[in-house]
């Protein structure tokens, strides 16, 4: 042994021995238990670094493979198993100190560009992962702090190279095209890392150190993705060696000089999306990401801003009171400046590539902000007000880094006054950087609350709101209005302090409302959001009038260009009404007197100086026309401006003060003089009266243009005249509409104010006189209709002036409501006459004839409106006052509605491509609002004239269809084509009788006399699909029978082509699909009142056999696809529907019943059901059973009504069931064909065979039922009981098997519990009998086996949520059999299954499924009808049972992932208990658990669908016990109002305001959730008894979370109508208490909640109605 040692350390250390021989050597004595060199681990570890150390210091040579070698052996004995186990028994082995240095440097090298280091990088991470993963061997670095900060440094350095590598290229020559608003990203895919091998997993030691094993064969992804393992690895180590350091002072330095600059790259090229392919390259897990991105944050965090430099930052950046916050320069020698030190690292260039510059620092210096808000600035006490101003001067340091120049601001100490840039010379996109950066650093400014305004104004000189005011004239001098972050900074700096923006308000309205340019999607956003914030906060202060004030004179300004946006867009018109609303009335009048002035001022004078300068110069002027056109734009905008303010105001009511009401009457009469002065602006030629005022000129869509953007093309003189006398006219109009809605209201609503009168507006005409012994609403509509009032080249037309055209017929109708309102008018002669004028003026004919094809939308705004978007708004206007002028329209003006009705719903039928935006209308979309509305049914007229429409057009696709032969109903429809439209009847065009005789000689002879084109049955199927949504009971008996004669004449007699279906087979699912829907609507029509019109043309037996006979002259034609088709089982379906309601239909008219129904059953008995292999066969056999199934069921569901009636139906039933167990038996035998044996129930599938045998058993049970109460002596005998048992078993035996369609497992549970109730029924009989032993036993056997096969059922893994929702009805309703008649014993068994389930080991072990089938047989139990002695063990083990689902629920709570899957349906079960259980339920302490266990019910950080189900079910079970348990709310109410403030705080939470989100799906879930809370409050206040003493304590709770955020609108209305209700429990104490006790920002938000309190809920409790107009 000692030559063996000596030798191998001999030649280890000889310079003879080759390398390789050596290399060779040290694994040999690594691996090889008989080398016993003392200390062997060591001296190996110690050779092989002096190897590398030698070579790399150029003092030996040897070649590349040993070099790799070298790397190669230290990296496999440090992840050997041997130098770990060693390790662990706590031998000391260590490497030698330059070993450190020599990874360095080859880090170094790796780090390089283009580098070609000789050794391959994954083995160099290996040995640093090696090294590391031992606290020993890592001390090699963890003890000089100054390696560590190297070794991060390095690789920091090496992951930024491996990250930009792919882009370094496109760096140099091109810039970025990321859009800057998504820069700061999280990576958005999961990486998959499966080919990531682990690094620690090691071979045994054997074949550990293989001296095949060669570094080549190392992966380049593996390199890649252990680099960044490897770095987080340097992190943590890092991290723990930077805690332990003693002199912060020193780690300040050493982050500042050699880490900052690598690690906020690597941050930045981590989280920017524009370099994700990089991630996915690199196979970097989200996660991985994530984890360096906190310890990056915690690096920074920790070493920049630890407690103890407090002093050094406060000296630099806090002003001296000896020089008044002048700093000495950056360069002059002192302390340590690290707030200098810092900025001048990140402003400093190379570390990274000139392009990702900006962007690096722009994203960092709101991270430093950030991390230093939460050092410093968290800290309360007598220094909270310095470290407010600490973090504040902090601030105004990072303004100036990114390049922003602030003129004239006084608060940045000189130390930052090193100049910059200014970011003008910037980039566009450095631009979008610089102001994301901004509202970064304002927002955090704003949530860390650190601008005191009183503060700031009394202690410091407004240093704070002199930097503020500096950075919004920045903005403003700079405005980037393109950018979005450009109008959040804006907004931000609004909620600091309005007096910020104060000085530019002018300018901010100018910029960011008025004159903003067209925007896309989210900057439009972000301006309405500005603008709406704007409007809030002046209305909080009560300074609107200041505000409308400033806007009146910006948009009295000359404009920027031609074109200006929409001064009130949706968002901002919503905004300023609930602005508006929260206004004291007196200002809004001041705001209306406002807009007046400025028109008055302003507008008029340009308007009207043609006339004051008409005698002196030529008339079309160009310079002239151009003032009054842009003074005509500016009116518009005022009187639009004006028209909502109106509109939105709190109306008059006799409790308004007498100053107020003259006020408004003041203002009343100044727009009445106002109308008066622009009217006569116009031309004074007037248009004289035409017998038809309402032709319209025809233009081809390409002459239609949109009038508002007329301004930005070049027009003659002529055409700019005509374009301000049309704004003009339209703003006179809309001022006159806007001042007739709100003088009516006043005056309804108000006595003491007195009403104008309207004619006093009009421009009178020279023919007035003959109209001065009529009323004056006659004279005015006159006006109107005869074009009085608007001069002739103005006369408005769609094409024209569609805006005026619309006012027209809206003043139209205002004046129709006054003639109808008043009883006196109604009686004159004339009055009719004038009535129809007006409303065939509205309806307007010839307009809705021209209505386009294509699909505009529509705004709702009046000053939208154009030539494209009019026949919306036009729609709109007909369709909402239809129950106003139907009554006064001719049939030709009600045929033309309905033709347009029908028109516009087959177009949405077939134009669905386009997506419309949220809360627009369209011509479509209005129809179909008016077709499913109760209103329309109410319109006999009109609805009458749809059907025709309708009737008409499913004619005219017959008439055009192809027919083989003579059809005497198509002859029919051919011969009265010319007189169809004259007679205005549905009953003259179709002959009924005709169509019967072609009905039944159809179904008799089999023949189709009608053949069909796709394209016809398209259009058939739209119209069929219409008629689905009309309701049947608004229909005449003429027309009930007419439509459904015929849709019953194109089921019989009708097909598509078979030439057509052979060559190019349908593509919207041929014959199957459309006669499936025509049998629905069949179906639903003959529900209607008049559906006998039908029965005493055709009986309803005929109709049975003529719609069964059809069907299967259709399938054995072949026309229909497999019966594995969905349009097929759909049809199938549509058939049993049809039969159901019909045959329920002649039961229930009780009129020649036996003669139908034999009618019908004959036919049924008669068909054969034969099984063949042909496709054909199989369908008709299919639709025989179906046809008998529904049938039976028909039948079975009416028994029990009379005896007469009971006794045809058993007659019926025993024939059928006679036809259906044959057919049944043959369907289940197997069938050779071709020696192939085939399964005909398999092809007709399992759940029909079930459904079927069901009907079966149900059928013959319900027959012998009935005859043994008639008779008394028949013994209970099925007749095909062996194959019911069969059934039986065999759906015991599949039932849990394997996944199952859902459709089968009903049909199986519905069999399984008519089954049970068979065998009940007989055991019952033969227990009479004395035969019970044996029954008994088979009865038991099977209760237990159906028990334990629905309990394993519903663990089944496959069973989503969904389809468990859908299972539980028929899961309860075989319960309910299991238990109705249950005995002790069996019920015992079901209690006794549900202790074992609520175990909550099973929870714990993941088994949840298995407690969830227990969970969900607990809440149908609870809702099922128990005997005596069975209700009472339950309910007196439900105690116990309670308390063990709210273990289980607290359990499951502390798992997120399990709400939606188990925690609810637990809740929804104790809701079910406790429902049931009131009165039974006596203890009050159980109630009170379940209200614990309501308080650990995660509602935070979810979707909306899981939020919706856990905030259900948290209310219905609150909801349970306030309403079932009042008694438990005497002593339990605080915990029941504990758990409700959860759910009125997370509801806060949920439904604040975010921005972008507040649409969609997720925003009508929190709305719904509202609602109930609003409910709960209202049934809360009902129960004063309890919670009367703490009601001041719920509007505290309230207000507390109200101060917190801004809700959305919607979700606000609803909980404040919920704490008015709760308001109306508190004594005057209560208010006082609240208003002296709450804190200062939340007594606040409690005084706004009870002033609006006050003045809209009490006043409205004491029987005072408010309105808003």
């Amino acid at each position: 042994m000692a030559a063996i040692y000596s030798g191998i350390h001999l030649k280890l250390k000889s310079p003879q021995t080759p390398w390789e021989d050596k290399l060779k050597l040290a694994r040999f004595a690594w691996i090889s238990s008989q080398c016993l060199l003392p200390n062997k681990e060591q001296v190996l570890l110690d050779w092989c670094a002096h190897a590398l150390t030698v070579w790399y210091n150029k003092k030996v040579e040897f070649s590349q493979e040993v070099l790799e070698g070298l790397w190669c052996y230290l990296d496999d004995v440090l992840h050997s198993k041997k130098l770990l186990s060693l390790l662990k028994q706590g031998k000391t082995i260590s490497l030698r100190i330059n070993m450190a240095q020599l990874l360095l440097d080859r880090l170094q090298e790796c780090a390089q560009v283009d580098s070609k280091s000789p050794v391959c990088l994954s083995t160099i991470l290996s040995v640093c992962r090696g090294i590391l993963s031992s606290p020993t061997l890592s001390s090699v670095f963890t003890t000089k702090y100054e390696l560590m900060v190297d070794l991060l440094a390095k690789f920091c350095l090496l992951a930024c190279r491996e990250l930009q590598q792919p882009f370094l290229t496109k760096y140099q020559t091109v810039e970025s095209d990321s859009s800057p608003d998504e820069l700061i990203t999280e990576p958005v895919t999961e990486l998959d890392t499966s080919q990531n091998e682990p690094l620690t997993a090691s071979l045994p030691d054997q074949t550990d150190l293989d001296a095949d094993k060669s570094p080549s064969k190392q992966k380049g992804n593996l390199r890649l993705a252990n680099l960044f393992e490897v770095l987080l690895q340097v992190m943590s180590s890092y991290l723990s060696v930077q805690r332990q350091q003693g002199n912060p002072n020193r780690v300040f330095t050493m982050v500042t000089n050699q880490l900052i600059q690598p690690l906020v790259l690597l941050r930045h090229l981590l989280t920017s999306g524009e370099f994700a392919a990089s991630h996915t390259k690199l196979h970097l897990r989200q996660q991985l990401c994530r984890d360096i991105r906190i310890k990056i944050d915690s690096i920074v965090q920790l070493g920049l801003f630890p407690s103890e430099q407090l002093t050094l930052y406060k000296e630099e950046l806090l002003p001296s009171k000896e020089d008044s916050g002048k700093r000495s320069s950056e360069g002059a020698k002192g302390p340590l400046k690290p707030v200098s030190a810092v900025l001048c690292k990140l402003s400093a260039q190379g570390y990274c590539e000139p392009s990702l510059h900006y962007s690096v620092k722009s994203n960092t210096l709101p991270l430093l902000f950030k991390f230093f808000l939460e050092r410093y600035g968290k800290l309360k006490g007598e220094v909270e007000e310095e470290q407010r101003m600490l973090c504040f001067y902090f601030l105004i340091r990072l303004v100036p880094a990114l390049d922003l120049h602030l003129d004239g601001c006084s608060g940045s100490p000189a130390s930052s006054g090193q100049k910059s840039p200014l970011l003008s010379s910037s980039s566009p996109e450095s631009w979008s950087l610089a102001l994301l950066a901004v509202e970064s650093l304002l927002s955090q400014a704003m949530s860390a609350d650190i601008y005191n305004v009183a503060a700031d104004r009394i202690r410091h000189g407004e240093v704070q709101l002199n930097f503020y005011r500096a950075l919004g004239q920045m903005l403003f001098n700079e405005a980037q209005p393109s950018i979005p972050s450009w109008y959040r900074c804006l907004k931000v700096l609004l909620s600091l302090n309005h007096l910020i923006l104060e000085p530019d308000l002018d300018q901010l309205l100018s910029s960011a409302w008025v004159n903003a340019e067209c925007m896309d999607a989210r900057v439009q956003r972000a301006r309405q959001l500005m603008v709406c914030s704007l409007l809030q906060t002046y209305t909080k202060l009560r300074q609107l009038p200041h505000l409308f004030s400033k806007l009146l004179s910006v948009i009295c300004e000359p404009a920027l260009d031609d074109l200006r946006p929409p001064l009130l867009p949706e968002g901002i018109s919503n905004s300023l009404r609930t602005s508006l609303l929260d206004t004291p009335p007196s200002q809004s009048i001041t705001i209306c007197s406002l807009v007046l002035e400025s028109i008055r001022s302003c507008v008029l004078p340009d308007l009207v100086k043609e006339g004051n300068e008409a005698e002196k110069m030529e008339i079309g002027d160009g310079q002239t026309d151009q003032e009054r056109e842009d003074a005509s734009l500016k009116l518009f905008s005022l009187i639009q401006l004006l028209h909502t303010v109106l509109f939105s105001l709190k109306t008059l009511d006799n409790a308004s003060p007498v100053p107020l009401v003259k006020q408004s009457q003041d203002l009343m009469k100044e727009i009445q003089q106002l109308i008066k002065e622009l009217l006569h602006v116009l031309p004074t030629e007037k248009k004289p009266v035409e017998g038809n005022t309402r032709q319209l000129q025809k233009t081809t869509k390409k002459g239609k243009k949109n009038l508002e953007r007329k301004g930005s093309a070049k027009v003659s003189g002529s055409e700019t005249g005509a374009l301000w006398q049309q704004k003009t006219q339209e703003a006179a109009l809309l001022l006159k509409y806007t001042w007739m809605e709100v003088d009516t209201l006043f005056s309804i609503h108000c006595s003491k104010y007195s009403s104008l009168d309207p004619t006093q507006t009009s421009v009178l005409s020279d023919t007035e006189e003959r109209f001065s012994s009529s009323s004056p609403q006659i004279t005015n509509i006159e006006n109107l209709l005869s074009g009085e009032i608007l001069p002739a080249r103005l006369h408005a037309s769609p094409s024209h002036s569609p805006m005026s055209c619309l006012l027209l017929k809206i003043l139209t109708l205002q004046q129709m409501k006054k003639i109808l309102s008043n009883s006196l008018l109604q009686c004159e002669s004339s009055t009719a006459a004038i009535l129809n004028r007006a409303a065939q003026f509205i309806v307007a004919k010839s307009e809705l004839e021209m209505m386009p094809d294509g699909e505009e939308a529509w705004d709702r705004q009046i000053s939208s409106l154009n030539t494209s978007n009019y026949f919306v708004a036009h729609w709109y206007l007909v369709t909402s006052n239809l129950p106003l002028i139907v009554p006064h329209l001719s049939g030709e003006d009600l045929g033309c509605i309905a033709n347009a009705l029908m028109s516009s719903l087959l177009l949405s039928q077939t134009d669905r491509s386009r997506d419309q935006l949220p809360g627009c209308l369209t011509v479509s979309l209005i129809s179909s609002q008016l077709l499913q509305s109760k209103v329309f049914a109410e319109m006999p007229s009109l609805f009458s004239a749809s059907v025709w429409s309708l009737t008409q057009r499913i004619i005219g696709v017959l008439k055009a269809a192809h027919a083989p032969k003579v059809c005497p109903t198509l002859l029919t429809f051919q011969k009265k084509e010319t007189g169809a439209l004259s007679s205005g009847g549905g009953a003259g065009q179709v002959n009924k009788e005709t169509i019967v005789e072609d009905i039944l000689s159809s179904t008799k002879t089999g023949e189709i006399p009608v053949m069909l084109t796709e394209t016809q049955t398209k259009e058939l199927v739209n119209l069929v699909q219409i008629l689905t949504n009309l309701n049947p009971d608004g229909m005449s008996s003429d027309d009930l029978s007419s439509i459904f004669l015929l849709l019953f004449f194109v089921l019989t007699s009708t097909s598509s082509q078979p030439d057509q279906m052979a060559v190019d087979p349908p593509k919207s699912g041929g014959d199957a699909l459309f006669k499936g829907k025509l049998l629905r609507v069949l179906s639903n029509l003959s529900e209607g009142r008049h559906f006998q019109s039908v029965l005493k043309l055709i009986h309803g037996g005929s109709l049975l056999q003529a719609a069964v006979s059809s069907l299967l002259w259709f399938c054995r034609s072949a026309r229909f696809q497999a019966s594995c088709c969905p349009d097929w089982l759909d049809l199938i379906k549509a058939t049993q529907g049809f039969i159901k309601s019909l045959v329920q239909l002649i039961i229930n008219r009780n009129s020649s019943v036996r003669l139908n129904l034999d009618q019908f059953a004959s036919y049924l008995t008669s068909k054969q059901i034969v099984v063949s292999s042909s496709g054909a066969s199989m369908l008709s056999v299919h639709l025989l059973l179906a046809s008998l199934t529904s049938f039976s069921q028909a039948m079975t569901s009416n028994l029990g009504k009379s005896q007469q009636m009971d006794q045809t139906l058993t007659q019926m039933l025993t024939r059928t069931t006679a036809s259906l167990g044959p057919a049944v038996e043959s369907v289940l035998k197997p069938q050779t064909v071709d020696q192939a044996v085939i399964q005909p129930a398999s092809i007709l599938g399992q759940a029909f065979v079930v459904e079927v045998v069901t009907a079966m058993l149900r059928c013959e049970l319900s027959s012998l039922s009935v005859e043994d109460e008639n008779k008394q002596t028949n013994k209970l005998v099925l007749t095909y009981m062996s194959l019911y048992q069969s059934f039986c078993q065999q759906i015991l035996k599949e039932i849990n098997s394997a996944p199952r369609p859902t459709d089968f497992l009903v049909s199986s549970l519905q069999f399984l519990s008519a089954f049970y109730k068979a065998m009940e029924t007989i055991g019952a009989e033969r227990e009479q009998e004395g035969e019970v032993k044996r029954d008994g036993k088979d009865l038991d056997e099977l209760y237990i086996q159906l028990l334990r096969n629905v309990h394993m059922l519903l663990t089944a893994p496959w069973l989503s949520s969904t389809d468990l929702s859908e299972l539980e009805p028929i899961v309860q309703e075989l319960l309910r059999h299991l238990v109705e008649k249950s005995t002790t014993s069996q019920f015992n068994l079901l209690l006794m299954m549900i202790r074992d389930g609520l175990d909550v080991s099973k929870l714990r072990a993941g088994n949840y499924r298995e407690v969830l089938s227990t969970v969900v047989i607990i809440k149908l139990l609870s809702c099922c009808q128990l005997p005596e002695t069975c209700s009472k063990a339950l309910w007196l083990i439900a105690p116990q049972i309670i308390s063990a689902m709210v273990f289980l629920v607290r359990s499951s709570s502390q798992d997120v992932s399990l709400t939606l899957p188990f925690t609810v349906p637990t809740v929804t079960s104790l809701t079910s208990l406790l429902h049931q259980g009131e009165g039974l339920i006596t203890n009050p302490h159980h109630v009170v658990l379940v209200l614990g266990a309501l308080q650990s019910v995660p509602l935070d950080h979810m979707t909306p669908l899981v939020y919706q189900s856990a905030f259900l079910a948290v209310h219905e079970a609150l909801f349970a016990i306030i309403m079932c348990h009042p008694q438990v709310m005497l002593k339990a109410a605080p915990t029941f109002l504990n758990v409700f403030y959860r759910l009125v705080a997370s509801i806060m939470q949920e439904g604040r305001q975010k921005g972008d989100s507040d649409t969609g799906a997720g925003s009508d879930v929190y709305l719904q959730c509202s609602r109930l809370v609003e409910r709960m409050y209202s049934h809360i206040a009902a129960t004063p008894e309890s919670f009367s003493t703490l009601s001041a304590f719920m509007v505290a709770q309230y207000v507390t979370e109200l101060q917190k955020v801004t809700l959305q609108p919607d979700v606000k209305l609803h909980l404040t109508e919920g704490i008015y209700s709760i308001l109306d429990l508190c004594m005057e104490q209560d208010i006082k208490f609240l208003g002296a006790g709450l804190q200062m920002g939340v007594r606040e938000v409690f005084n706004e909640l009870y002033s609006s309190y006050t003045h809209y809920h009490k006043a409205q409790r004491q029987g005072e109605d408010k309105y808003t107009v």
